[in-house]
């Protein structure tokens, strides 16, 4: 075993081991889940941030500016901070005012039963989905770091994600948050300095970038007005879709307060889109540097292996390891939070507190033996975060804004607008590979939501009018 992978088991190691002593402390579902709703501004800010700066943000997008420029990378940091600016700005209040436990609870108290349960059916997969990039991304990691093949490394990734997961919780996992994500932001920021000094400068940099991969327009898109719906796409999808995920969500509602929870999502959104530039850039760069990748996706860490040194590239692997941490614990935990809370707990209320938190931990392993195994026969992990911010997102997005905001529709409205949304993108996407299936399943979850809100409307007042006469 090289010196590399010893420096990433003991970094591992010592995340474990924070996981272990902050667990101790977890008595009941609610401590698991949220932390006894307690994060402070520190603590609130590091864990939406670390988070939400997963494996897409750094191998993902560098592989994809890479292989397609700015063009390929429109989520990744621009979508994605501007979902948590807006999450700061709209959402976090009106959220943790609600004293919800998972963003499913919302749809409970504002529509129905019905419409909640729904809700958790369709963002399992989703934190799957999002889990799968995260162990993929350890995977290449462990890969590119030593004679490791894929599907074993990913295997090793999958065993050590459950296990750290299994053992924590929400306030184990943000304050190993604040570790990740210094040593994320340490490592990004030591790699992009390296990389600058190596080949000559800012301006040397600058100048190494190949014009094509500086258009946010893909060199394939159809010219005319038909361009408008594929850019749409492109920008609707990390915005819209990644709102509503609970990942986030659980963040604002375990903070201490609504300022807290406020100022902490408006403060990782601006550090996200300052740090997300790094391996944007890098990708950029690496293009030319190291020209004919077989898998763009391997460029962030070959690139660290040329120009850092063993010092170094050790602390560098360790900050690509704290962003798959931070991301993949909050996945595993959302999926079990909505499963068990919205779907197990809400069918047999009256399953004890100690019992609870079994079953919630029990189904962190489950979850993360799913996601293993979407890890092992995805295509990529930016391909598996993008189908992880569309899966049913559209639906939930358009339900959460009138429910919130408004008194227009109930539960029929909520349930048609979640149902046809979701169908409307698996069918277009995986059966057509429709390229605009989010903005066509957004129009008609939209659609659904306005027609049968204004049906039950106008039936009120046709009844209303019968019992005056």
């Amino acid at each position: 075993m090289n010196n590399i992978l010893l420096g990433i088991l003991g970094y591992i190691l010592f995340q474990l081991f924070l996981g272990v002593v902050v667990s101790k402390k977890i008595r009941s579902e609610a401590d698991f889940l949220l932390a006894g709703r307690k994060l402070g501004f520190m603590l609130a800010t590091f864990s939406i941030f670390a988070t939400w700066f997963g494996a897409e943000s750094c191998v993902g997008t560098a592989g994809a500016a890479y292989a397609d420029g700015l063009a390929g990378v429109t989520a990744d940091p621009f979508g994605y901070a501007i979902c948590l600016l807006l999450m700061g700005l709209v959402f976090a209040v009106p959220l943790w005012k609600m004293k919800l436990t998972t963003i499913a609870d919302f749809f409970r108290q504002r529509f129905s039963v019905a419409a909640e349960r729904i809700t958790a059916l369709l963002m399992v997969p989703t934190s799957l989905l999002w889990a799968a990039a995260q162990i993929r991304a350890f995977g290449q990691v462990l890969a590119a770091s030593s004679q490791i093949e894929l599907a074993t490394a990913i295997t090793i990734a999958a065993v050590v994600v459950i296990c750290y997961t299994a053992l924590g919780g929400l306030l184990a996992d943000a304050i190993t948050d604040i570790v990740q994500g210094i040593v994320l932001i340490a490592g990004l920021i030591i790699m992009m300095i390296s990389v600058i000094g190596e080949i000559g400068g800012i301006s040397a940099v600058v100048t190494s970038v190949a014009p094509s991969k500086l258009s946010f327009i893909p060199a394939n898109i159809e010219s005319g007005p038909l361009s408008f719906f594929t850019i749409a796409e492109a920008w609707a999808i990390p915005i819209c879709g990644s709102i509503v995920a609970q990942e986030v969500i659980s963040r604002v509602i375990a903070s201490r307060s609504p300022n807290i929870a406020r100022g902490s999502a408006l403060m990782a959104g601006w550090l996200y889109f300052c740090i997300g530039i790094i391996p944007l850039s890098l990708g950029l760069v690496g293009f030319t540097l190291l020209p004919n990748l077989a898998d763009p996706e391997h460029i962030l860490p070959l690139m660290a292996q040329q120009y850092l040194s063993r010092f170094f590239y050790i602390l560098f692997a360790g900050a690509l390891v704290s962003a798959i941490l931070s991301t993949v614990d909050s996945a595993l935990l959302a999926a079990s939070a909505l499963f068990s809370h919205n779907l197990i707990f809400s069918l047999q209320p009256q399953i004890k507190e100690n019992l609870r938190l079994k079953i919630v931990r029990s189904l962190v392993i489950v979850m993360g033996v799913l996601a293993y195994v979407l890890a092992l026969h995805a295509e990529g992990i930016y391909r598996l975060v993008k189908d992880a911010s569309s899966f049913g997102s559209s639906g939930i997005f358009v339900v959460l804004i009138f429910g919130l905001f408004s008194r227009f529709g109930n539960a029929k409205s909520a349930i048609a607008a979640l149902i046809s949304g979701a169908a409307v993108w698996i069918v277009c996407h995986y059966f057509f590979d429709f390229k605009w299936s989010y903005l066509l399943s957004l129009s008609l979850s939209l659609s659904s939501y306005l027609m049968i809100a204004m049906a039950e409307r106008l039936a009120t007042k046709f009844t209303l009018r019968l019992q005056d006469t």
